[in-house]
């Protein structure tokens, strides 16, 4: 009897949620509430509500109660959710471009074809590429502050692919990686690909926080740490000389890899050292030329310490074979006549605009970001719910992304992340002022 009950709650709220008739962001009755009212074991009534979570008709948040969810939110809306329909206005995913881009691809299309070795570009490349092209990108490392062997580094086919390189070759199902309480989502999809245990770092205002890392390996047997402290993403960050330097005595102490990823890096001006220059001997580089070129271009790189290169060329061949050839051609090329320079200081001034722009029009809002950054973290007010926003947003034809797929361990915060980049200036003014109209509506 006790169990047709309980299902009997369970439909008749889900009934109610599904017609409409308990509307999103309305605020269950307490489980103590629920069992009062409904004769119930108290533990009868928090099943009610985890199998309605289980469902994703609600969710639970700690110190505040159960609350009917958005469910016309597509699941997980943030960069796994980067397909926009047509006419929508896109603050989720960021593919920064200047105008007069493809005018460059179309010109160097047209040297590439009058190249008097073309026919190579067409055959099977070495795993790790090509050994003059390692070297213009190590030259292009060293012309912003690290110095790197071309033996030490591989081309991939993008950060992304070089993310999932490292975790293949160097790490195994069951590890622990420590990772930033918000984090870059495409991470997380590596990480459960491969069946890693992630483990998160406590955040603070200033950046992640390494007393909890450091209680975090006394407690734990961890594997590896993955760390962007240059222009963190959601964050923004710009992690000052000292907190590497403890990152790097910290891993040190407890035997760690350090996985930096570099894709956004080259956003900051004159950041401190990198990681992989204070800790060379335990850290995988990962960046690539997806965000500071473009998009469709899946080139990236890794710079390891030489007794991890062969595992990752086995891991490069078992999942590429090769980066292929004109791609790589084009980006040194590129690379070698002073074009990705440009086109970097370029994008730095175009998101200090869109910077510029976002604060003029969230003046108020409690929102963190760099002042070269393409993207911005907004909390919510706390009585202001993120898929309620985003949902209304979507009907205003505006995406944007809510705080889940950045996280890395519960309590999921109410925020949403604004990526500033794919939106041409003479919208992107006019997305931002909805946007915090729509996040005024909600407030009371």
């Amino acid at each position: 009897m006790a169990r047709a009950r309980y299902k009997q709650l369970v439909d008749a709220f889900a009934a109610d949620i599904r017609t409409g008739a308990l509307a999103p962001g309305s605020r269950l009755p307490t489980h103590r509430e629920l069992a009062t009212r409904e004769g119930l074991a108290l533990v009868t009534a928090s099943r009610v509500y985890a199998e309605l979570e289980a469902m994703g008709l609600v969710s639970g948040e700690t110190g505040r109660g159960t609350f009917v969810r958005e469910s016309a939110l597509p699941p997980g809306q943030g960069v796994d959710q980067q397909a926009t329909a047509a006419g929508t206005l896109d603050l989720n995913f960021n593919y920064p471009a200047l105008p007069g881009q493809a005018e460059l691809l179309r010109a160097a299309l047209r040297q590439l074809a009058s190249a008097g070795d073309l026919e190579a570009l067409l055959r099977y490349q070495p795993h790790a590429g090509r050994a003059h092209e390692r070297a213009t990108v190590a030259r292009h490392l060293a012309s912003r502050g690290l110095a790197v062997s071309a033996e030490h580094l591989l081309l991939v086919s993008g950060a992304q692919h070089g993310l999932a390189t490292t975790v293949m070759a160097l790490l195994k199902p069951g590890d622990v990686v420590a990772v930033d309480a918000l984090s870059y989502p495409g991470f997380k999809v590596v990480a459960d690909a491969h069946g890693l245990e992630l483990q998160a770092i406590t955040l603070t205002a200033e950046g992640p926080d390494l007393d909890a890392l450091q209680a975090l390996c006394r407690r734990r047997r961890v594997k590896a740490v993955y760390a962007m402290p240059t222009l963190h993403n959601p964050m923004g960050w710009v992690l000052d000389l000292a907190w590497r330097q403890r990152l790097v005595a910290i891993a040190r102490e407890h035997g760690l890899l350090i996985i930096e990823d570099a894709a956004y890096a080259y956003l900051a001006e004159q950041p401190p050292a990198p990681l992989a220059a204070l800790a060379p001997e335990s850290t995988v580089y990962v960046s690539g030329f997806s965000k500071s070129v473009a998009a469709g271009l899946r080139v990236g790189f890794l710079v390891a310490p030489p007794a991890w290169v062969a595992p990752l060329e086995r891991s490069i061949r078992a999942t590429t074979w090769n980066t292929p050839g004109i791609m790589t051609t084009l980006v040194c090329g590129w690379l070698e006549d002073g074009t990705v320079g440009r086109l970097e200081q370029e994008k730095r001034e175009d998101a200090q605009r869109r910077q510029a722009l976002a604060r003029e029009r969230l003046a108020g809002l409690d929102y963190v970001g760099h002042a070269n950054s393409y993207f911005l973290w907004l909390p919510l007010p706390e009585e202001v719910r993120a898929d309620q926003v985003a949902m209304a947003l979507l009907r205003e034809n505006i995406s944007v992304s809510t705080a889940a797929p950045f996280v890395s361990a519960a309590p999921v915060p109410h925020a949403i992340r604004l990526a500033l980049g794919s939106v041409d200036l003479e919208h992107l003014g006019p997305a931002l002022d909805k946007v915090r109209q729509v996040i005024a509506r909600y407030a009371f």
